[in-house]
């Protein structure tokens, strides 16, 4: 839980590096937390099935949004890629697949143009 907080507390920083821990710890309690907030708008009945969303998870999901990407773009720093490297996101399967290969590997050994490695 604590990596998850120390992400939300490094809001807009878009700048350094983030280790794959501090990473996946994030992305598995925000996914934690969409699945019981969808629960909860389905029970309530504020989930839209036109739109796919519910109240609460869609304004967690829009309060989220900067810190998950400002700790993809650390993450991709870490791995000494580019932010730009984002913009793949936008072919299809394709671009999902280098994110998640560029998200799973190592870190860099040492310093990297974005900064010192963080572990």
């Amino acid at each position: 839980m604590n990596w998850y907080l120390q992400v939300l507390q490094n809001y807009f920083v878009f700048s350094g590096r983030a280790r794959r821990k501090e990473y996946w710890y994030f992305m598995l309690f925000n996914l934690i937390i969409t699945v019981l907030l969808m629960a909860l708008d389905m029970l309530t009945t504020m989930f839209s099935q036109t739109y796919g969303v519910g109240l609460t998870s869609g304004l967690y999901s829009l309060a989220v949004f900067i810190p998950s990407l400002s700790v993809l773009i650390r993450r991709l720093h870490d791995t000494n890629h580019s932010a730009w490297w984002l913009l793949i996101w936008l072919i299809p399967i394709v671009g999902f697949l280098v994110l998640l290969v560029f998200t799973i590997f190592d870190s860099d050994e040492g310093s990297n143009r974005y900064g010192p490695n963080p572990k």
